[in-house]
């Protein structure tokens, strides 16, 4: 079974023998993958829409490990008891949302040990939640896939502190590893905010003129990490 980047990046950080959670599972490739590779001893595949968990179903059948994978039709980590499982992946969701799941179920979410989580957007959210909730970033992964970036933070709960604000929007973990794909991820940042920039400058309402000054001060600290990258 050949899975995409970003799913091997997000199954990379599941711990061997783990009891895992896979929250909105999609086509169940993780589970499949999970078990079928003997890293996890059993694994919960949720989602939303029973049409999707019927797929699943059918899928995981015909891999003959319906006795290790379970399909719960739910809604985030309501279908999940607390202390079930060990590790909890939630992917291809946007920040808030990923937020709003962890917030919603406190008692599930405090009894999980590792949590896997790949935002869609809102990564700086979810950062800025984890740290001021007593979640500690252990490690994060940067995977390039048909022209888009996606962020995989891995955490687990303690305590967590970032010296300067854009370290919430640029893992100071990736940083310190130098990660081959972050200063590409740095530019390409910089010059979506370079459009929007473009869009406002010419604008003379109030908004607007600080709408752009906004943006350059982003600008200017996403040019000091790379800097900061660029010395090491």
């Amino acid at each position: 079974m050949k899975l995409s980047n970003r799913l091997m990046a997000i199954i990379n950080f599941v711990p061997k023998n783990s009891i895992v959670a896979d929250i909105g599972t999609d086509h169940g490739l993780i589970p499949a993958y999970l078990v079928l590779n003997n890293i996890s001893k059993k694994v919960i595949g949720t989602d939303i829409s029973k049409g999707s968990l019927e797929k699943i179903l059918g899928y995981i059948k015909t891999l003959n490990i319906e006795h290790m994978v379970d399909t719960r039709l739910g809604d985030g980590l309501e279908v999940i008891k607390p202390f079930e499982v060990d590790t909890v992946i939630i992917a291809g969701m946007g920040g808030l949302l990923i937020r709003d799941i962890l917030e919603k179920n406190k008692e599930v979410t405090d009894s999980v040990v590792n949590f896997i989580l790949q935002p869609m957007v809102a990564a700086k959210e979810l950062r800025e939640y984890l740290i001021n909730n007593s979640f500690e970033i252990i490690d994060e992964d940067l995977v390039k896939e048909d022209g888009k970036y996606y962020e995989i933070i891995f955490a687990k709960k303690g305590k967590y502190y970032v010296e300067k604000e854009i370290y919430y929007e640029i893992s100071p973990i990736l940083i310190k590893k130098n990660h081959p794909l972050l200063k590409e991820f740095i530019q390409f940042k910089i010059k979506e905010l370079e459009k929007i920039m473009d869009e406002v400058k010419d604008r003379n309402t109030e908004k607007s003129q600080y709408r752009h000054a906004e943006v350059k001060v982003k600008i200017d600290a996403y040019k000091e990490v790379l800097e900061e990258i660029e010395s090491k």
